[in-house]
């Protein structure tokens, strides 16, 4: 309980009051607000002891003084002293009337003081994730190599959030990243490496370019694992973390992307199930996330480049129409809360699982058996 309650408590006149008041939220009946003291206090009539021996002791046994159980109780002992009609009967009544109202508002976070560390995260998937996992109670550290950008986000996702200049492909970015987030908040649960490049790759292996192979292997897949490599760094002395890594649908079936990022995917895959069969037994859960293709800056880049001069909304009509799932289209948002179920304790015994989000797109292929009009050669 915050030392000014207390004081307030004991400079209070009313000791009489202060009796009635917390013998009504004993009989309440309600645990979150009965708070373990085990039978209704006595206050002593003294003023200058307005709370007396019991009630001490068990403002000193409160355990669990949440922020919750902090503003229910203001709620109660403001309300309280503003009646006129002060008996068990109101108390009761305000404490169970003050609970409702806030489990209705309140919800406790899936990763409840977490601390994340995402890269790529001023935009697109690694925006989304960081609003998603802030939303449910983290923090997190957006790393990025868009400093403006980067900086522009942390500020609009709010105090939960820092930002920090990040290049991938630099060792010691990744494992600057890595420290600043353990000296800014005491640990490290999660790490999302989700950064990535498509490239611009030709789409014929006959006109591929290696030193453009190299840079996007140097992001896509060197960057996830120098990721992989500094979150372990700090996960396994403590025998707990999350390591996850943005892949592809491009990485399962052949011929969606150009061969750079298609191949980069596929080695994501197997980090993923590689390491994490390192550390499993340090607790240490490793997975990855394969979207289906998504009308992120990322995407919308490579689209414009593919049919320059087409309308942007036709573009991303373009993509959404792409999926076989009808009546729903993948989002940024639905990476978000597949990264939000792996990374929480939902899912606490995945591990070595490539999460795929492409509605069912890469489990099948229809046979098109040509019609009895069509002549078979």
């Amino acid at each position: 309980m915050p030392w000014s309650m207390i004081s307030w408590m004991n400079s209070c006149q009313m000791a009489a009051d202060w009796k009635l008041l917390l013998d009504g939220i004993y009989c309440s009946k309600i645990p979150l607000l009965q708070m373990r003291y085990s039978a209704p206090l006595h206050i002593s009539e003294n003023s200058n002891e307005s709370v007396g021996l019991p009630g001490r002791v068990f403002l000193e046994k409160v355990t669990e003084w949440t922020p919750e159980v902090s503003i229910i109780w203001q709620h109660v002992t403001h309300t309280f002293f503003s009646c006129k009609n002060r008996n068990l009967s109101t108390v009761k009544d305000l404490a169970v009337k003050n609970l409702k109202k806030r489990s209705v508002h309140t919800k406790t976070g899936r990763l409840e003081d977490k601390v994340a560390l995402i890269t790529g995260a001023a935009s697109g998937i690694g925006k989304a994730t960081a609003t998603e996992f802030i939303n449910n109670g983290a923090k997190v550290v957006l790393a990025d190599l868009q400093d403006e950008l980067g900086q522009q986000t942390a500020s609009e996702l709010g105090p939960n959030a820092a930002f920090i200049s990040c290049n991938v492909t630099q060792e010691s970015d990744v494992s600057a990243a890595v420290d600043y987030t353990v000296s800014k908040y005491g640990q490290l649960d999660i790490m999302f490496n989700n950064v990535g490049i498509s490239g611009h790759t030709p789409p014929s292996i006959v006109d591929l370019n290696l030193a453009d192979f190299d840079r996007v292997m140097n992001i896509n897949t060197r960057g996830a694992i120098t990721g992989v490599k500094h979150a372990s760094r700090v996960m396994i002395p403590r025998r707990h973390g999350c390591i996850l890594c943005t892949a592809s649908i491009t990485g399962i079936l052949g011929g969606l992307a150009p061969a750079s990022y298609s191949v980069s995917k596929f080695a994501v895959l197997g980090i993923v199930k590689s390491v994490a069969a390192e550390l499993s037994k340090y607790g240490i859960r490793v997975n990855c996330i394969s979207p289906f293709a998504i009308p992120t800056p990322f995407v919308m880049d490579e689209m414009v480049m593919m049919f320059p001069g087409v309308d942007p909304s036709k573009l991303m009509a373009m993509v959404h129409g792409s999926g076989e799932l009808e009546g729903a289209t993948c989002e940024a948002q639905d990476i978000a809360k597949a990264a939000l179920y792996l990374a929480s304790d939902d899912a606490k015994y995945v591990s070595g699982h490539n999460l795929v989000v492409d509605g069912g797109f890469t489990s099948f292929k229809h046979l098109k058996f040509p019609t009895p009009e069509v002549q078979i050669k």
